[in-house]
């Protein structure tokens, strides 16, 4: 046996010294862990105690109290407009319709909301003190939509210079600046206002200089626009010369900014009227060119022969014309080389018309009227030389134009509902129904005809048309190979004689036409009126009834197709200017 070392009472006393650090060491330590888990289970999972979005106080909270906090709050913004004003216009901006929107949830994550085993956050939810901004969430093409709107009521672009010219004198547009909306800096904005402060800002905006100033204007006026209205221009013609005054050329001059420059500019269109009178005040540059035709001459169509003109170009003159305006004396002149103007129709075209012989005529007579003799003669004179070439339509109305008394018309009798008026024009169809049947002869297409209202016994039954303007029409077509020359003459009726209408078509025969009529039917009777205005005019009644015309086409003496044409006539009612005696006292124009 072993016998047992002495220990000494020091020693003794140092190990139980060590044995009761450690065991305050652990308990420290256990202390800590213990405070540790506390502090996780207890705020570990709240915010800093300070914490603020937007100004919205939401420290020490939850994250679902501080997300359904900030929902509610931020909702609260949202859904205000955000106003901007410029001037006098207010704009005020829905988050919706800008593309704005918020997520509270990531804003709390963003804020130190959540669980955490972190020390230094679970100590910061006591101290802490933080200002966060809310997540926001941009639909980029939103937003830019939305500027772009108040953009289109703002802005305003600079003013250019300009010089137009009134008379002889220049008249100066001053240059001014624009403003135009600062889209980057307005979408900030509304983004930063979106929810935070909401009163009303003003719109950033810029300024928008010309591109020309002052200065460029007034070399201009001085180098230009001055010495443009210095004097007349001359315009040598070949050997003609005419002259433009300074009031002739300057409705066509303009002074306007192109690319960054004052450039002046003359519209040749608005040269076409000063040149003509120039030209008619020179006596003329030579003839105008004229188109072949076909005429009759003692008794036979001949060709008139084309004829080529001269003219000048108004394109022409109006470049040659802005060197000449800064010059002065003889140097105010501009050289034009003659165009020669090709007729429309040659002498070989009308040749090929092939209008060599009469192939139908038609007579109509008429009582003695001297509004007849004036409004017949003017409807003939009007078509008389009318040429139609294949394809071509002939129109009554377009022809003959409106019938008034600058047109050489007088006041006549019409028929108008079914009874006899006077208007201006009275007359005419008489002329319209000798051509439809000089054309209906011819063998000419039928495209437009429409027979009286009601029957007018010196027209042959279901051939004859009545026209008004503009609506009433006669339009035939030459459906044939060859053109048509159209003679229409009136030979005038006297207190003792008829006057005679005849039109005729001259061509190359192409048909022979025969013309039939049914029997007459559905016979009705006329009635009865009493019409005491001043426009009255009295007639005795006429039956009505329906009857069709037949047109056959021969051709080498056989038939090649027949046409039918109804014509149906009303009744045309006895006219009395007077009173109707059943009802007197109480207005005529009874039935």
């Amino acid at each position: 046996m072993t016998p047992e070392t002495p220990v000494h009472p020091d020693e003794r006393d140092r190990t139980r010294d060590r044995r009761g650090v450690r065991l305050a060491l652990g308990g420290v330590v256990l202390l800590f862990v213990g405070l540790y888990l506390a502090g996780h289970f207890l705020i570990g999972d709240r915010l800093p105690v300070g914490t603020r979005v937007e100004g919205i106080s939401i420290g020490a909270m939850t994250p679902e109290d501080a997300t359904a906090t900030l929902d509610e709050r931020l909702g609260e913004r949202a859904a205000d407009p955000i106003t901007l004003v410029s001037n006098k216009q207010t704009f005020e901006i829905l988050a919706e319709e800008a593309g704005l929107s918020y997520d509270a949830a990531e804003t709390v994550e963003n804020a130190g909301g959540g669980s955490t085993w972190n020390p230094w956050q679970m100590l910061q939810v006591v101290i802490g003190n933080q200002s966060v901004e809310a997540v926001v969430a941009t639909d980029a093409d939103a937003l830019r939509r939305a500027v772009a709107k108040i953009a289109t009521a703002v802005d305003k672009p600079a003013v250019e210079p300009q010089i137009t010219f009134a008379g002889t004198e220049p008249v100066v547009r001053e240059p001014r600046s624009g403003t135009a909306v600062d889209t980057a800096a307005t979408e900030q904005l509304i983004t930063e206002r979106y929810l935070g402060n909401r009163g009303a800002t003003m719109v950033p905006v810029s300024d928008v200089d010309p591109k020309v100033g002052d200065g460029a204007l007034k070399a201009t006026l001085r180098d230009f626009a001055r010495p443009a209205v210095s004097g007349p221009v001359d315009i040598a013609v070949g050997n003609d010369m005419l002259t433009l005054a300074v009031a002739d050329f300057t409705p066509a001059l303009t002074v306007s900014v192109e690319g960054g420059e004052l450039v002046p500019t003359v519209d040749a269109e608005k040269l076409d009227k000063p040149l003509n009178r120039a030209v008619a005040e020179s006596g003329g540059l030579g003839d105008e060119a004229r188109d072949a035709t076909v005429r009759l001459a003692q008794g036979r169509p001949v060709v008139v022969p084309a004829q080529a003109g001269v003219d000048i170009s108004t394109d022409d003159v109006a470049e040659g014309l802005l060197p000449a305006l800064t010059k002065s004396g003889a140097d105010r002149a501009v050289d034009i080389d003659p165009q020669r103007v090709a007729p429309d129709v040659t002498t070989k075209d009308a040749r090929q018309l092939g209008i060599t012989e009469k192939v139908s005529t038609f007579t109509t007579r008429f009582p003695y009227a001297e509004y007849r003799n004036i409004n017949q003669g003017r409807a003939a004179e009007l078509i008389n030389g009318t040429v139609l070439a294949p394809g071509d339509t002939f129109s009554f109305n377009g022809t003959v134009g409106e019938r008034t008394k600058a047109n050489g018309f007088t006041v006549g009798t019409i028929i108008a509902d079914g009874v006899f008026r006077e208007e201006l024009g009275g007359g005419v169809s008489q002329v319209a129904t000798t051509t439809y049947n000089a054309a209906f002869f011819a063998g000419l297409e039928d495209i437009e005809h429409n027979p009286h209202s009601f029957y007018i016994d010196r027209y042959p039954v279901g051939r004859e048309a009545t026209v008004a303007w503009p609506d009433v029409d006669l339009q035939v077509g030459n459906d044939t190979e060859y053109g048509v020359l159209i003679e229409a003459k009136v030979t005038p009726s006297t207190p003792s004689s008829e006057g005679v209408m005849t039109v005729s078509m001259w061509s190359t025969k192409t048909w022979t036409i025969e013309a039939g009529v049914s029997d007459r039917s559905n016979s009705r009777a006329p009635g009865l009126i009493y019409d005491a205005s001043d426009r009255c005019v009295p007639q005795t009644g006429v039956a009505g009834f329906d009857v069709t015309v037949y047109r056959t086409f021969l051709r080498g003496g056989e038939q090649v197709r027949r046409e039918s044409i109804p014509a149906s006539y009303a009744a045309a009612d006895t006219v009395l200017c007077q009173e109707d005696p059943n009802t007197e006292g109480q207005g005529g124009g009874t039935r």
